[in-house]
């Protein structure tokens, strides 16, 4: 005999599992993360970028109750990196922490393996920021004097950047072209050894990495006249904004947030930037990022989309009018 098959028998079982179909995919979401988050950072082990990424993620994994693995992809100007996550499941399982490097690549190089509308922007979790650094032999104490020594002797004086296309050396011509000054540029392999050669007198000035400069201030090799962010650092409270010192609108600071893929649905990003503040509220996450030379920012998706909009913005006007060349 063949099996019943009423026909209101197999609309019922259809709803049923349309139902049971319905409530798996809520309780999916609900649960999420169900298993473990991949965080890619685009640098070496090491650095401070990937200090405050393993600080977040070991931060976050309390809070999900998964475990966090933390992925260093170097190489490409962190385009290897963030090709990985860009390619990777639009799930939130996979996330990028980008850096100022990011929008800075989009008119430095030709090719770039993704576009900028593959990423989703969750939050920019952290600001290190730059100081504009004098080697004492140089007879200025402030912006304004320098700018005035700078003009008196074009092209006679040198500063020196952590490389081609880096932070250090984006903010320099920045300064150049806001305060119209010619100062020759040389650049390094790293801040490190750039920083090393101001101290030892080799360079004039630097815009350097408050942490990696700060040890040589409190000794007294190095003469720092202005930060380069958009606001004090509380390290430093008596140390003027560039603005302040007398180049209105200058910023430039390093900086390293979240991005996810494009199409990672809008519920685990809004969920993904709560936890994000929730880690800040937790014991010793911000000293341990003061330590680092980092000030926490924890800005919402749309304000972190909008600032990358700009810097992309910003950076392709400062690359092209200097006539920036990757080496």
């Amino acid at each position: 005999m063949k099996p019943f098959k009423h026909p209101r028998a197999r609309g019922l079982r259809a709803l049923v599992a349309v139902v049971l179909s319905a409530g798996a995919g809520v309780c999916a979401a609900q649960v999420w993360p169900a298993k473990p988050v991949r965080m890619i950072v685009p640098l070496a082990p090491g650095g401070s970028t990937d200090v405050i990424t393993r600080l977040f993620g070991a931060k976050l994994g309390e809070l999900w109750g998964q475990p966090v693995v933390v992925e260093n992809r170097p190489g490409g100007s962190t385009m290897i990196g963030a090709e990985a996550v860009a390619r990777s499941a639009p799930d939130g399982y996979t996330m990028l922490m980008a850096t100022s490097a990011f929008p800075v690549n989009f008119t430095l190089y030709q090719r770039v393996p993704y576009k900028l509308g593959d990423f989703a922007a969750v939050s920019n979790i952290a600001e290190s920021p730059n100081v504009l650094a004098l080697h004492p032999s140089v007879p200025a104490t402030s912006v304004k004097e320098l700018i005035a020594l700078l003009r008196t002797r074009p092209g006679q004086i040198n500063y020196g950047s952590g490389g081609v296309g880096g932070s250090t050396h984006l903010a320099a011509e920045l300064f150049k072209l806001l305060a119209k000054v010619d100062v020759v540029h040389i650049p390094y392999k790293g801040g490190g050894p750039a920083v090393a050669d101001l101290v030892g007198g080799q360079i004039s000035m630097i815009f350097g990495n408050l942490p990696a400069v700060l040890p040589f201030v409190k000794s007294g090799k190095v003469r720092v006249i202005a930060i380069a962010s958009g606001k004090r650092s509380p390290t430093l409270p008596d140390l003027p904004t560039m603005s302040e010192a007398g180049v209105p609108g200058f910023e430039a600071s390093t900086w390293a947030g979240f991005l996810v893929p494009a199409a990672t649905p809008p519920a685990t990003i809004t969920k993904l930037h709560a936890d994000v503040l929730k880690a800040f509220a937790l014991p010793d996450t911000r000293e341990r990022m003061a330590a680092n030379g980092f000030d926490p920012i924890g800005n919402s998706p749309k304000e972190f989309a909008a600032y990358i909009d700009a810097e992309v913005a910003r950076w392709a006007k400062v690359i092209t009018a200097a006539g920036i060349k990757p080496e």
